[in-house]
Order: structure tokens, then sequence, then C-alpha cells
């Protein structure tokens, strides 16, 4: 079996190399022993605000087990995001995290998930297994991790050695047995960059972030009037935050990514302040047709750019 685990493991990280992934990797579907106690202090501690879901299906978030039935192996995917040119040009300007330039990664990945799934049924046979991206309660950064991709960062963000952060993070669950890849250093040392820039303070100590506090929580996940104890603290975030990745010296090897989805909607690298403070609701549906931040909607929108100027919009 062992000589057919590591040939089958070849095929696969070849195909999701033709695929565009930037890096394949394979752990063994296990129970995450090591996260199941601060998954469970994390929520006691209500780090997780009104993301209510977080709290949902504890047993199934630790054991892929339960989510493909006789789960042998865990293979975790990357695919870089990070953008030919940084939106917006002006200082000023209202700013979207990365990962919001272009379509929305969930398509673009869990398309490539099931070529990739389709290719293993091909080639192998029947092979039972799922396509995850953020869509379950799959624990994909400690995932990630297990097979070998990188090492999670004091920011919670998966960092790789080779690219940095700008990742997106997608998984098949699979009832065949692979060659895992066994997990590596973490390499951040005594560094705290990503910690001393967080303006509100959500990275409450190293590999500790209060997901409550944290800017793309404020702009994407809550759903109410943002407090106004944190107004003056966005630097003009308006959807998501990239300042822990910005900072982080890994990040310094950062490439453009060659995914075509990922290019930002044209009007987008042109876009204004006071076109973002006009934006109209035929605007907003052109240019996020197929993006994440159709997710806050345009009232959310318009919540964040007028929470993120010093005083309320009139």
């Amino acid at each position: 079996m062992h000589a057919a685990a590591s040939r089958y493991t070849q095929l696969i990280k070849a195909k999701a190399q033709s695929l565009g992934f930037d890096f394949c990797g394979v752990a063994k579907a296990d129970f995450l022993d090591d996260e199941a106690p601060r998954l469970e202090t994390w929520l006691k501690n209500g780090m997780h605000g009104q993301m209510n879901y977080m709290a949902n299906h504890f047993d199934k978030r630790l054991d892929p087990r339960l989510l493909v039935d006789d789960a042998k192996s865990v293979l975790t995917v990357l695919l870089n995001y990070y953008p030919d040119q940084t939106l917006p040009q002006e200082d000023d300007d209202y700013k979207l995290s990365k990962y919001a330039y272009g379509e929305d990664y969930h398509f673009v990945i869990k398309d490539k998930l099931k070529s990739l799934l389709a290719y293993i049924h091909e080639e192998i046979g029947e092979v039972g297994g799922r396509a995850f991206v953020d869509s379950a309660p799959v624990m994909d950064k400690a995932w990630a991790k297990r097979g070998g991709l990188g090492w999670v960062g004091k920011h919670t963000n998966l960092i790789n050695r080779t690219m940095g952060s700008f990742f997106f993070i997608g998984e098949l669950i699979l009832d065949l047995e692979l060659e895992p890849d066994g997990p590596i250093t973490d390499y951040c040392g005594t560094c705290t960059r990503c910690i001393d820039a967080c303006p509100t303070d959500a990275i409450v100590g190293p590999y500790v972030v209060d997901g409550s506090k944290c800017i793309s929580y404020f702009t994407i996940e809550l759903k109410e009037a943002i407090p106004d104890d944190v107004r003056g603290q966005f630097d003009n975030w308006i959807f998501g935050c990239d300042i822990c990745q910005d900072v982080c010296p890994w990040n310094r090897f950062a490439r453009p990514n060659q995914t075509a989805a990922f290019q930002p909607h044209p009007a987008l690298t042109t876009f204004s302040k006071s076109d973002w403070e006009e934006i109209t609701d035929d605007v907003f549906r052109e240019i996020f047709r197929r993006s994440a931040v159709k997710r806050t909607k345009l009232e959310g929108l318009k919540r964040n750019i007028a929470f993120s100027q010093p005083f309320p919009a009139a």
C-alpha cells in the first residue's frame, strides 16, 4: 500500500500544480488534538463575537472523519492572491482587503478542486471525497500546517516560507491513503510586527486573535452598528484589513498571482474617494457582481465608509 500511496500522492500533486495551485500538501485525517483546547478556550472567551457559526459543529471542526466517511487523508492546496498592484493609489483613499480585489475565491477554488477530484476518479478509481473552501467546519490553517505548507504566524494566518501569507486555502478530504508531509518549523522568532501594528489590538497575544476586535470582523461579519469606541482606528479600511500581513517580513517574498479571475474589475483600479462615497446600487452590482464584497451588501459598505470618517457622515 505504501508504494501506491506514494505514487497516488505524486500524481495528485502534479495535477494540482497543473490546475494552477501554488502548493499542495497532505496530512493524515486525524483528530486535531492540539487545536481542540485552543478552540474551546477561544469560543469560551467570546472571541468569535457574533460569528455564531464558529461555535457550531465543534466535533466536526476537529475531526475530518465526521465530514467524510472513513477519511484517511486531508489534501490542502494554496492559491496565491497577491495582486500586481495595491489599490488604492492615494494614501487617504478607502481600502479593500487584497483578497477581495477579484472574483470570489470560493467559486474559483471550488471549481479547481472539483477538477482535481474528477481527475482522482479517472486516474485512481472509486475514491470518496469532498471539496471544502470555507464552506464547512474545516480548520483550514491547521490542516495546511499539518500538511507542511507553512506555519501559523502570531497573527494566526498561515505563512509560507517562499511566498508569504497572501493565500487562499482549500481542501479535499479523501478516503484514500496518501503519503503525508510533515509539519515545518515556526519561523516567526521574536518578531512582533503584526501584534504592534494592529490598530484595534485584536492580536491579544502571540497566536491569539480576538476576532470580535478585528477590523475584518467589524467591516464584514458584524451586521449591526460598529461600536463607537473603535472609531478613528480603521485607517480607511472599508472591507477587511491587511495590516498584519502587510507588515510581516515574510511577505517581502510575495509574488503577483497568476489567476486571471483575481484581477480587479477595471473600474476599481481608478475608483476615487468620492466614487466610493457616491456609489450607487447599479455601480455596486456591476463592480462586485462576482466579488466577496457582496457579502457586506451596499448598505454595509456605506456603513463602513461612513464609520471610517472622523465623524458620522451627515
